[in-house]
């Protein structure tokens, strides 16, 4: 045998070292009976609890957690169906090498906090690594994902919904929907989406064709379900990029459509169609709010105050469900609050 190490107390042949040892914190803290042998006959408290998602980083997959510890479980009689899965994280980077203490090429997460905010550096940390990934720091990206998503694309389109809202509606939303000004939806399976992913940063323009305000309803139905399939994927930074992707298409039918043209002309057909404007603008801002929480907790809660929406949030730390990203649910007669600058821009010098 080696001669260092742990001796097992069950064989003196054999010694193991701290890998063993650790790995086995995953299910002594959670109520792991030893002196049961059989999974099934654990308690339902500890059953309940397979299959596990674990999140590790990249340098500890092999052989720790993707042999090792799967040997173990598979001895101690696991069912191949609580086999946990792996979420495997890589890390940040700092002109292209590896963030160490040893090396001094830390970044204090705190003082960008203090400088920046919670949000602008969450989003950024959330948006600019895909899982799996390796991704280099870089604080000129930060403000530059702040500045082109936050201030310029979602911040612009609350505010010039909200102010058009005011100023051509006393800030009183009817529930109208495009097809009574002759814009039918098309809802068929195969419908043409208009819509990809793409990184919001890189200022790369969408190809909206034909899009304007009367394919928003379609195009946020497809996107709470693909939004929800990207999450459960742990696809966290296509999620949101796809979110963006949303806003960009949303300002960009703000401008096609031109409420402040349609507003000149005082016909009935003008004034659903203006009605209609608004209604789906701010549906979709109800919305984009839910699917950014994960990211921008703050953002949603104030885009929902300025909406003058309020919801039932649920659980002691008051989520958002995805259960409300329902399209249509802002009443007829629905009147929202003032804008308020949400994301002022980052100024360097």
């Amino acid at each position: 045998r080696l001669d260092w190490g742990i001796e097992l107390p069950f064989d003196k042949d054999f010694v193991t070292y701290v890998w063993f040892d650790a790995l086995t914190n995953y299910i002594s803290f959670i109520d792991y009976e030893p002196a049961i042998s059989t999974f099934n006959l654990q308690s339902s408290s500890f059953r309940d609890k397979w299959p596990a998602l674990q999140i590790i980083g990249k340098d500890i997959l092999i052989p720790a957690h993707g042999i090792y510890w799967l040997i173990m479980l598979k001895a101690l009689d696991f069912p191949d169906e609580t086999i946990p899965k792996f979420l495997v994280h890589g890390w940040w980077n700092l002109g292209g090498a590896k963030m160490s203490k040893s090396a001094g090429n830390i970044i204090d997460p705190f003082v960008l906090t203090d400088k920046y905010g919670a949000e602008a550096l969450r989003y950024y940390l959330m948006t600019d690594i895909a899982m799996g990934q390796d991704a280099d720091f870089s604080e000129e990206r930060l403000v530059l994902r702040y500045n082109t998503n936050l201030a310029n694309s979602l911040g612009n389109l609350l505010n010039r919904a909200l102010s058009m809202a005011w100023k051509y509606r006393d800030g009183r939303i009817r529930k109208r929907s495009v097809e009574e000004w002759g814009e039918p939806l098309d809802l068929s399976e195969d419908a043409p989406l208009g819509i990809r992913i793409f990184d919001p940063a890189e200022a790369v323009p969408m190809e909206t064709g034909s899009l304007n305000l009367g394919d928003l309803r379609n195009q946020f139905k497809d996107l709470v379900k693909s939004y929800h399939a990207m999450m459960a994927n742990s696809e966290i930074s296509a999620a949101l990029y796809s979110v963006f992707a949303l806003v960009t298409f949303c300002n960009q039918a703000v401008d096609k459509d031109a409420p402040w043209t349609i507003a000149k002309s005082k016909s009935e057909m003008a004034e659903k169609q203006l009605d209609a404007v608004f209604s789906y603008l701010m549906d979709a801002l109800r919305i984009i709010a839910i699917l950014i929480s994960p990211a921008l907790p703050r953002a949603a809660h104030g885009i929902f105050d300025q909406l003058n929406w309020k919801t039932e949030l649920r659980g002691k730390e008051e989520r958002f469900s995805l259960k409300d990203a329902e399209w249509g649910k802002l009443p007829d007669g629905h009147v929202v609050g003032g804008p308020v600058p949400l994301f002022p821009r980052i100024e360097t010098h």
